[in-house]
């Protein structure tokens, strides 16, 4: 079933907008037109989303290294914790994996370059794991 979710984009703090591209990879992007750059935001649980590529309808997903891909069907690893941080910016963690030591979330986040960065390298007071939801409807 097709669930009902905020179509927006997610800026993030480092320049780029992230993208969801047809070969399965993600990525980001600093151009806002690509209608690729377009999401779901589908609440799943309390405070728990799924990030689903509007043009594609693939999920977005991290694996048990920490790798973000992009997945056909919704899975556990499609799950991310959605907070706002004290800087107002927007924060998604695995909801499936943490540090196994510490418990430190794994977060979605992109580097300098626009590229995703492994989800246990992202920590949570960095730019590249603040995003800001650009609602499109």
């Amino acid at each position: 079933p097709q669930l009902k979710g905020i179509v927006t984009k997610l800026f993030c703090c480092q320049g780029f907008y992230l993208q969801a591209n047809p070969d399965g990879s993600i990525q980001g992007t600093p151009e806002d037109t690509s209608s690729f750059t377009h999401f779901n935001l589908i609440p799943v649980g309390l405070r728990v989303v799924t990030i689903q590529s509007a043009k594609l309808g693939h999920y977005m997903a991290m694996n048990a290294e920490g790798l973000l891909y992009s997945s056909p069907h919704f899975t556990a690893e499609c799950r991310f914790k959605e907070c706002v941080s004290e800087n107002y910016y927007v924060l998604y963690a695995s909801a499936l994996y943490r540090q196994r030591r510490s418990g430190r979330s794994w977060y979605l986040g992109l580097d300098k370059e626009g590229r995703v960065m492994k989800g246990n390298r992202v920590k949570k007071t960095k730019a590249a794991a603040h995003f800001v939801p650009k609602l499109l409807e």
